[in-house]
């Protein structure tokens, strides 16, 4: 086997297939516009929460995308939900919504 000079540490491989995707399909029933976002960043740039404490939305969608349940649970925790996302979002989507949705499907998985 050819050495490349590089190794993959396995505490930052992703097993997908052992992450909860039950938070990702009750998003899907209940506030579908999660599908239409493209990951821009605009949410992440405008948001109000982000300039007081470390949240990022973007982070919000790929912890969603991936399973991965508490640290999804901790960064939503963040959200001041005050709308401005909704505002500047060029696909739509409702993070308000989304957010509170969130929030739902982890307090019904317990």
């Amino acid at each position: 086997m050819k050495e490349f000079g590089y190794k993959v540490h396995k505490e930052r491989l992703i097993d997908y297939d052992k992450n909860d995707k039950r938070v990702l399909e009750h998003l899907k029933k209940h506030e579908p516009s999660v599908l239409t976002c493209i990951a821009c960043g605009s949410c992440t740039a405008t948001c109000s929460a982000g300039q007081f404490v470390d949240f990022n939305i973007r982070l919000v969608q790929t912890l969603l995308r991936r399973g991965e349940i508490e640290p999804l649970k901790k960064e939503v925790q963040k959200c001041m939900l005050c709308g401005k996302c909704i505002l500047i979002c060029p696909r739509g989507v409702n993070m308000r919504n989304l957010i509170l949705a969130i929030q739902t499907a982890i307090d019904k998985l317990k």
